[in-house]
């Protein structure tokens, strides 16, 4: 199961476990995560807090991600994009609809391009994603900063990237210690990534 513990269940109007839950709530829960909005103030929760609950049965992300955008905590479920200097993908998937979900950028560890900008980023705010997690480069920080999302970076580099979409999306992608598995849910905040794939 996901982490139904941070979402608030309508009828009770608490936050409670799927075991405190009746099926019917639980659905509920689990479906407001699976198209949950971007995170506002009330849907507050911290990666630290999640491992302790958890532990090995999730998994911490061992990079240090730099935190940009307005929204310093978000979740949701993942979807992916493998590129390397081609941002392509990126910028296509940014239009589509979020539905408050987590895309999670392999740029292979590369900070020689940019794959996310101010454009993009706002692209991605307006359609409703909840975050961006980059293995790579962005630039625009200023812009980003300003703007309604959630994004990690590994950093930041004022040279464009290709724009040819060569790349794949919605596959598992590897980053350091932990695999992304579209569908999965991922939490990032300040202090890192989660990733918990038991939904699954």
């Amino acid at each position: 199961m996901g982490f139904a513990a941070l979402v608030v269940c309508p009828s009770r109007g608490e936050e409670a476990t799927l075991d405190q839950v009746s099926r019917e709530e639980a659905s509920s829960a689990i479906s407001s995560i699976k198209e949950s909005p971007p995170m506002t103030q009330r849907e507050i929760f911290y990666t630290s807090d999640i491992y302790d609950q958890f532990e090995d049965e999730v998994a911490s992300l061992d990079l240090p991600l730099h935190s940009l955008g307005q929204h310093k905590q978000f979740h949701g479920r993942i979807r992916t994009v493998r590129c390397l200097h081609d941002n392509g993908l990126v910028k296509a998937i940014a239009n589509e609809p979020g539905n408050g979900q987590v895309l999670v950028v392999d740029g292979g560890g590369s900070l020689r391009s940019a794959l996310m900008g101010g454009n993009i980023a706002k692209a991605f705010a307006d359609s409703g994603w909840a975050g961006v997690i980059i293995h790579g480069a962005v630039r625009d920080r200023h812009e980003i900063e300003a703007l309604p999302l959630g994004v990690k970076a590994l950093g930041s580099n004022p040279r464009k990237s290709a724009k040819d979409g060569v790349g794949v999306r919605d596959v598992p992608v590897a980053i350091g210690n932990v695999e992304f598995i579209p569908g999965a849910l991922v939490y990032a905040d300040e202090d890192g990534v989660i990733v918990d794939a038991r939904a699954l």
